[in-house]
């Protein structure tokens, strides 16, 4: 007997719910277990290279872009805002990212 198939746009509705699941599951332990935490975003990243969709952009600034752990402000990672960015600091890798803070135009 061979699998069902699934459609593409099904596989992908269940991956972006298994995403959030996951990191909702990582901001719940992590004080726990640090690790457990860490390996949810790994499987969240997987998951989403895996179905070719895109980590939601709320979600992606609560990992770190360059050694994929989790980041929880106050713990591990440090958030300041300055000249027009967000400056999130890494304190497992000791990298940063910056992310531009863009103005909204008034119609």
């Amino acid at each position: 007997m061979s699998k069902p198939v699934i459609p593409k746009s099904k596989q992908k509705e269940i991956a972006k719910e298994r995403v959030k699941i996951l990191f909702q599951q990582a901001k719940e332990v992590f004080s726990k277990d640090k690790a457990l935490a860490n390996r949810y975003v790994t499987l969240a990243r997987k998951i989403a290279m895996k179905v070719k969709i895109r980590i939601p952009i709320e979600l992606k600034r609560k990992f770190c872009k360059h050694c994929y752990k989790f980041l929880m402000p106050g713990k591990n990672a440090r958030i300041r805002t300055r000249d027009g960015k967000v400056i999130i600091s890494c304190f497992e890798c000791k990298k940063f990212t910056r992310i531009p803070v863009s103005k909204k135009k008034k119609k």
